[in-house]
């Protein structure tokens, strides 16, 4: 599955020179509902509260749209369309695609605590929900490991592998990066990585790419 990642040009160039990815904490998230449910009482809220505290201390995740089309993610993800989009190729099977909903899913604490197929399918509704007014962001998940061996000031990051492979690098509309300066980033993977300049559309509320080259060289 190809999927995209969008970022800011300094850390966008650094993680290409770097071949690796940040990756996202629970606690960090900029959606306050993220791992939450609607829970009856106080017990259960604080029972949610602590699974939640638990999970991010061990798990993190990294984040990803299945379109680099939507110009609403450019602006708030790139740094107003002078950044990047990374598209990078996943396994089918570990990346997860957000539900989109107009309620959070309900939390019983007891029957958690006694049923083991509820508890399982309620923590993977969990995690992958998310209110709707989100959906534009088309998002995608790999759901990984704080391994403490890639710990760097508090920031945890996930190495481009076969997992996780990059495959093409998006230049941001009002981004005035040169193909030079990424083909010098890219190094060696220069000519395995596609590379392309972004554009406005003409015609529609859309980023489509600069077929132009001699207007980004």
């Amino acid at each position: 599955m190809r999927v995209y990642h969008f970022l800011c040009e300094h850390f966008g160039l650094e993680d290409i020179k770097q071949r690796r990815l940040k990756i996202a904490r629970i606690a960090d998230l900029n959606d306050p509902f993220e791992f939450l449910a609607r829970a009856d009482d106080a017990r259960e809220r604080a029972a949610l509260r602590a699974t939640k505290e638990t999970q991010a201390k061990t798990t993190g995740l990294l984040c990803f749209s299945r379109s680099w089309h939507n110009p609403v993610q450019w602006s708030h993800y790139a740094d107003r369309h002078r950044g990047l989009c990374l598209g990078f190729d996943v396994s089918d099977v570990d990346a997860k695609p957000v539900a989109y909903r107009s309620a959070p899913i309900h939390f019983n604490l007891a029957r958690y605590q006694r049923d083991g197929h509820y508890a399982q399918e309620f923590a993977e509704r969990m995690i992958s929900s998310k209110f709707s007014d989100w959906a534009y962001e088309q998002e995608v998940r790999l759901y990984v490991r704080l391994d403490p061996d890639t710990e760097t000031g508090g920031l945890y990051f996930y190495e481009f592998s076969d997992d996780l492979r990059l495959s093409e690098v998006i230049v941001g509309a009002a981004s005035g990066l040169s193909r030079s300066q990424l083909e010098s980033a890219l190094g060696d993977m220069s000519g395995q990585v596609s590379m392309r300049k972004a554009r406005l559309a003409f015609k529609s509320y859309r980023i489509v790419e600069q077929r132009e080259s001699s207007l980004w060289q």
